[in-house]
């Protein structure tokens, strides 16, 4: 049984149940009348109540159901990016009448995660949103919580699609790369060397970047005399992505630039460069109030990042549009909010949109 046969069949028993409840005159847990006549509120997919009661769902005219439980579940805790998203995906919860929770390991370790799936998995949320440490580590796990019938859907970074049924991804991962490439061209004026300081060596959205920047410098001309020298790996940890930074210096002093393709990475890199004698660019992805200090001063010129409180939007009305029926899979459209409608895609995959550059001129226009 595929994983979107065992959701249909988890629905079907569940919808199944209440109306044979129904039909017997038991009672809700609201203590309905007889007549239905207080039904429990659902909402359809432009966030609007509606008296009407569960619908299946096409092309995003289906209604999200009341009470959903949905859990996010980031790489780390205590992470300004992911503090962010949380954000996002708990006004859309609250929006849609449902009971929503944060949690996660202090770590970015896929073992750490685990036990979080697990915990979840036995909670019987309706749908865990998940940022994976590593795409294949988590599998048996989520493939357990899937079997009780929770929505998984991976942001931010992916798992193997066989595990997941979703995964809302920032951007096209090619764009990414491209941009963190471009930028470190213009700010070694297109010769060097550059290194990237990266997050978990499996971490699959940032291996994916990393990928598309190796292919642009070997294929690009217009990279031919930049070399990348070294990546190295910070765990998403402040302190040891400073301590990687200084190792790389070090290992490198003719460094041009370093690409962190992570926020923790970047705010980290920056502050290091900042207080040290070396003549090197930083860039890659930061959000605006973390990098704003170290644009003002001149120690970085650019970097860029989506917004990650969209991000955290996006990931929740998924779980919920996937939890309520009213998506499964490729070609399924629904509409997120204020953000607008979105297409299921090839693989199950759901893009929020091209990365945002930011730098002198614009970043005062931020606040995330």
């Amino acid at each position: 049984m595929t994983r979107t046969q065992r959701r249909t069949r988890v629905t079907a028993l569940t919808l199944g149940l209440a109306l044979t409840l129904a039909a017997c005159g038991g009672t809700t847990r609201d203590n309905q009348d007889e007549d239905n006549s207080d039904a429990e509120e659902t909402f359809t997919s432009e966030g609007e109540a509606s008296p009407e009661g569960l619908d299946e769902g096409e092309g995003g005219t289906g209604e999200f159901a009341e009470g959903l439980a949905i859990t996010m579940l980031p790489k780390s805790v205590n992470n300004p990016y992911f503090e962010t998203s949380s954000e996002g995906a708990e006004a859309v919860v609250t929006e849609l009448g449902g009971t929503y929770e944060y949690t996660g390991p202090s770590d970015a370790s896929a073992s750490s995660q685990v036990s979080y799936i697990n915990t979840l998995s036995q909670q019987g949320v309706d749908a865990i949103l998940l940022s994976a440490n590593d795409p294949n580590a988590l599998c048996s796990s989520l493939d357990q919580a899937s079997a009780g019938g929770t929505a998984i859907v991976t942001f931010d970074s992916d798992v193997d699609p066989a595990c997941r049924d979703l995964f809302v991804s920032q951007v096209e991962g090619e764009e990414v790369g491209r941009a963190l490439i471009e930028m470190a061209a213009e700010q070694a004026d297109g010769a060097g060397q550059i290194a990237v300081l990266s997050a978990t060596a499996n971490a699959t959205n940032q291996n994916a970047w990393i990928a598309v920047m190796e292919e642009e410098l070997e294929n690009n001309p217009d990279y031919a005399d930049l070399e990348l020298v070294a990546i190295a790996y910070g765990d998403d940890e402040d302190e040891k992505s400073f301590a990687e930074t200084q190792g790389l210096l070090q290992a490198h002093p003719d460094l041009e630039v370093i690409v962190a393709p992570t926020t923790v990475g970047i705010l980290a890199a920056a502050r290091y460069v900042q207080g040290s004698d070396y003549d090197v660019a930083v860039t890659g992805l930061g959000t605006p109030n973390d990098m704003r200090e170290y644009v003002k001063d001149g120690t970085v010129t650019e970097f860029a990042l989506w917004d990650p409180g969209a991000l955290g939007e996006l990931a929740a009305w998924t779980g919920a549009a996937l939890a309520s029926g009213i998506i499964s899979g490729e070609g399924d459209t629904f509409t997120a909010g204020e953000l607008g409608e979105y297409t299921v895609g090839p693989e199950g995959v759901i893009v929020l949109g091209p990365p945002t550059r930011f730098n002198a001129d614009n970043i005062d226009d931020f606040n995330f």
